[in-house]
This record gives C-alpha cells, sequence and structure tokens, in this order.
C-alpha cells in the first residue's frame, strides 16, 4: 500500500453526511528530514480536517496540508510541467538546496519546527496503532524480516452534537453559532480583500469538473496519462474541453 491519495477527498465526503472530520497518514517513502536534521526519516505525512458548513457558506471547509514544505505530487507536477521550486523548500543528493524539481532528493518540513511536529504526529499515531520504522516504508528489500513496510491510516469522525453544549451567546444554536463565527472571520473587509476560506477553491473545481462531465487536467497531466497508457497498453480517451 503506498498513499491513501488525497485526505481532503475523504473529510468533505464525511462533511458532506454531516460529520466533522479528521484524518492522516504517515507516506509510504521517508521524504522530509526533521527539521534541522540532513537525512529524510520522515514521510510528507498529511493532515485534513474537513467541517460540515454547507449550510453556512455552500460547501465543507477543508484543511489539508502535506507537512513538509511542498506536497512530493506537486514536486513531480512542476516537473512535468517544465517550472521551478522556490528556493529554501528542497534539498538535492548531496542534500544541498535545490529549485530544480528533478533533482530533489529530499524535502524540508514547513514551518521549520512546527512542521516537523505535526509530521511527526502522524508516525506517533502510527506507532500506536501498528505501524513501523519510516525508513522501512516502501522499502521491503531493505528491512529486515518480519518488518511492516506500508503505511498507517488514521480516520476520525465526530458529530456535531457531540459537541454541542447548549451554552452559545444570545441564545444562538450550534449552526447559527457556526455561522456567526465564519462572518466575523471573514468580515472587516478580509472577504472584500480577497481572502477566502479553506475548501473553496476545491469547491469551485468540483464543480467545474462536474460540469465538465470528468476531472480537468492540465495539458502536461494529461501528457503524462498517455505516456502511462502507452507503457501499459491500456486506452487513454482524454478529450480537450470545449469552451
Amino acid at each position: 500500500c503506498f498513499h491513501f491519495l488525497w485526505g481532503g477527498g475523504y473529510v468533505i465526503e464525511a462533511a458532506k453526511r454531516g460529520y466533522i472530520a479528521y484524518t492522516n497518514c504517515t507516506s509510504t517513502l521517508a521524504e522530509v528530514v526533521p527539521h534541522g536534521g540532513v537525512t529524510a526519516t520522515l514521510g510528507t505525512n498529511p493532515h485534513s480536517w474537513g467541517f460540515p458548513t454547507t449550510d453556512q457558506v455552500g460547501f465543507p471547509i477543508v484543511v489539508d496540508w502535506a507537512t513538509s514544505t511542498v506536497a512530493m505530487g506537486r514536486v513531480q507536477q512542476l516537473a512535468r510541467e517544465g517550472a521551478t521550486l522556490p528556493p529554501g523548500l528542497a534539498l538535492d543528493a548531496q542534500g544541498n538546496d535545490t529549485t530544480d524539481p528533478s533533482l530533489v532528493a529530499a524535502l524540508r518540513p514547513f514551518g521549520a519546527h512546527k512542521g516537523f511536529g505535526l509530521g511527526l504526529i502522524d508516525e506517533l499515531y502510527a506507532a500506536y496503532s501498528g505501524g513501523s520504522c519510516p525508513t522501512f516504508r516502501g522499502r521491503p528489500e531493505g528491512a529486515p524480516s518480519g518488518e511492516k513496510t506500508s503505511s498507517t491510516f488514521f480516520f476520525q469522525c465526530i458529530h456535531p452534537d457531540a459537541l454541542d453544549c447548549g451554552g452559545f451567546a444570545l441564545g444562538r444554536s450550534q449552526g447559527s453559532n457556526v455561522d456567526k463565527v465564519l462572518r466575523d472571520v471573514m468580515g472587516h473587509g478580509n472577504a472584500a480583500a480577497g481572502a477566502i476560506l479553506p475548501g473553496e477553491l476545491e469547491s469551485r473545481a468540483a464543480k467545474a469538473s462536474e460540469a465538465a462531465g470528468g476531472i480537468i487536467l492540465s495539458q502536461a497531466e494529461a501528457e503524462e496519462f498517455r505516456k502511462i497508457a502507452l507503457e501499459a497498453g491500456a486506452p487513454c480517451d482524454l478529450r480537450p474541453i470545449v469552451r
């Protein structure tokens, strides 16, 4: 087992069903160095939270990130598209900073010690629930006999009723209180200045894909799929969007 794909997708589906959801996973390959370290001993280890806020804002709020400076999938996307990375995000095989995505051998944790701590949380959830050493994951040929080399996934759903203490100000209900808080956060000129809530871009993308009748890919992504399909001897019917 490699990776559970996009954690945000799981928590969005749970949030659509009315749950507050959280998930994390230990990414299969150790590709992130600890803060202050030189060797990759952590996965990119994402965290994802979803909140049932469709009634308040029209979509589930979803907070989703890898604990590295950038997701390795994004590095691979930039390499396909011939783009460069901002400095300070990644290291090459010699441990030097690189902005060339094709030379990336390891990633730094985002936010220095903060990202390291968040990535370590995933490793600890895994350690407590049956996972093993991150440097063994995805590398069975280098692991001792009997060691586990697969990823560990953690999922949690909480129904909002479990958090409803009934003590909201001015007699507000739980839902109206959530609405009040979000309006306060996005008010005071913030939304007018361009601030958006986490999950809004994902909601727009989902609606665009639905309108197009399928997942929208960049030209570079489409070419990569065609290449993989050709190598696998599989059909690949990707059609350009007619605007």
